[in-house]
């Protein structure tokens, strides 16, 4: 399914009585609702996750990034058409308007560091290392501790998993299934838990 990404200005969202008491205006989203596109206006995220994307010339989704809590996102970031920004949870969201935009250089070098972190995963060989690349990945942003390692608390789908690494949902499967028969990886209900010590094993492989 195609969606509308035609950005809007919008700089009006951004009540002169919200300036003033030094809050930013907040919105809320639900899971798979799609964050507005503006042209003058970052949103920074204050609950949940999201992730951008656009497609190709034959409805290919290409996943750009997954963002959350203090990322900022939106059309000023991205020179990419179409482009779209999807929850992947329930998500809160401040608007961010541009004379605010240089109190958040951190947020704004964080955001280039990520993309460019996910470029580089996604360009691995063979899709083994790139599939586990991306879960580390994923687990370091999304991730909580449990007993048994680190749990991705996020319910990605293989579908969305295969669009971020460029190959088929049939193959993330596979792989992911011999990774759990391995030890590798564990599961908990639909979610994914990375043992600590193969973590830190990776960790030490790419020092």
């Amino acid at each position: 399914m195609m969606y509308s990404t035609s950005p809007t200005s919008n700089s009006s969202a951004v009540s002169n009585s919200s300036a003033l008491s030094g809050q930013l205006p907040q919105q809320i989203f639900t899971r798979r609702e799609l964050i507005p596109l503006q042209n003058d206006v970052l949103w920074r995220i204050d609950r949940g996750a999201v992730r951008t994307l656009t497609w190709s010339e034959d409805g290919t989704f290409i996943t750009l990034g997954y963002w959350g809590l203090g990322d900022l996102i939106g059309y000023p970031l991205s020179r990419v058409k179409p482009y779209q920004i999807e929850c992947l949870t329930g998500v809160e969201v401040s608007i961010v308007p541009p004379h605010l935009w240089h109190q958040n250089i951190n947020a704004l070098l964080s955001h280039i560091q990520q993309a460019e972190d996910l470029l580089s995963i996604v360009h691995r060989k063979p899709i083994s290392l790139r599939l586990w690349q991306f879960l580390v990945w994923l687990s370091e942003k999304f991730g909580r501790d449990v007993d048994k390692g680190k749990l991705i608390d996020l319910n990605v789908t293989h579908q969305d998993i295969a669009e971020v690494l460029n190959t088929t949902r049939v193959t993330v499967t596979r792989l992911l299934q011999q990774l759990e028969e391995e030890g590798t990886v564990l599961r908990h209900k639909r979610r994914i838990i990375l043992p600590l010590a193969n973590i830190k094993n990776y960790s030490s492989a790419v020092c």
